[in-house]
């Protein structure tokens, strides 16, 4: 499966790492194209990942480019249950003295284990954490704050033909993902996703599907496909939605939380 490492957060941090196996991966946790997945690394296993977004519109409410390096690896020896960690450095890359740009490091850390693991027919499941920042300065005015810590839990289950279906939820922190139309309670969503490898065209080829939801700088709806050139090296292009079902209030001016559409491009090396 192809597998990525975690997706940083669309509005200030991002990221991407894909594993050769059946499914696609970016920095942060082993994810899909922006949600964190089922899957985790196993022991000594080490995967590198290198995420760009770039923005389709040029608009000063387009939102800022982002670029992401990534790295994830396993902490557990067993095959049912697996442990990653991973630390990202993420910038927008704008040579501006912005406070996320100043703080770009991000943690994250998974808990995770595979369908059939301890019983046939049992699902996948996996709780975590990502975008866990090193910024926040409350008393600073309109302050940022790049602590994000989104906790989750999900569910995934192979389903014959169709594919891998995958959901769950998410609770972050209310300050880092408050926006201005909307400055309470929108650190909270439904995860979901359906991803599968293309096996009647090629065991290399992968597509993907998933949202979040929220109101926050991280919801969106994305799509993308995966190639495996080895067993070392992938590659990840899609296209991502921000929170396409928002209702801009007075308060937004006119510019959805995580800004306009963008392309994604997620290079995941694993080593050695």
């Amino acid at each position: 499966m192809i597998k990525r490492g975690a997706t940083f957060i669309s509005g200030l941090l991002v990221a991407g790492s894909i594993v050769c196996v059946s499914n696609p991966a970016a920095a942060g946790p082993t994810a899909q194209i922006n949600i964190p997945s089922t899957d985790a690394k196993a022991l000594k296993e080490v995967a590198l990942s290198i995420t760009n977004y770039t923005r389709f519109s040029p608009k000063a409410d387009a939102g800022s480019n982002l670029y992401a390096i990534g790295v994830v690896t396993g902490l557990l020896p067993y095959e049912a249950v697996k442990l990653e960690v991973g630390a990202d450095y993420s910038t927008s890359g704008s040579q501006s003295d912005n406070q996320a740009d100043n703080h770009p490091f991000c943690f994250n850390a998974k808990l995770a284990t595979a369908e059939d693991a301890l019983v046939k027919g049992m699902p996948a499941f996996a709780v975590g954490i990502y975008n866990m920042g090193t910024y926040d300065k409350p008393e600073i005015p309109n302050g940022i704050s790049t602590r994000q810590n989104i906790a989750y839990g999900l569910v995934a289950k192979t389903v014959p033909v169709i594919g891998r279906l995958s959901l769950g939820g998410y609770y972050g922190s209310e300050r880092a993902l408050s926006t201005s139309g909307n400055p309470r309670r929108n650190n909270s969503g439904l995860l979901a996703s359906w991803d599968r490898t293309i096996t009647e065209v090629s065991d290399k080829l992968w597509l993907g599907l998933d949202y979040m939801g929220g109101n926050n700088a991280n919801g969106q709806i994305s799509f993308g496909a995966a190639w495996c050139f080895s067993k070392q090296i992938s590659l990840l292009a899609g296209v991502v939605v921000y929170n396409p079902f928002y209702k801009l209030s007075a308060a937004d001016g006119g510019a959805i939380p995580g800004g306009k559409p963008a392309l994604t491009t997620q290079l995941t090396i694993n080593l050695p």
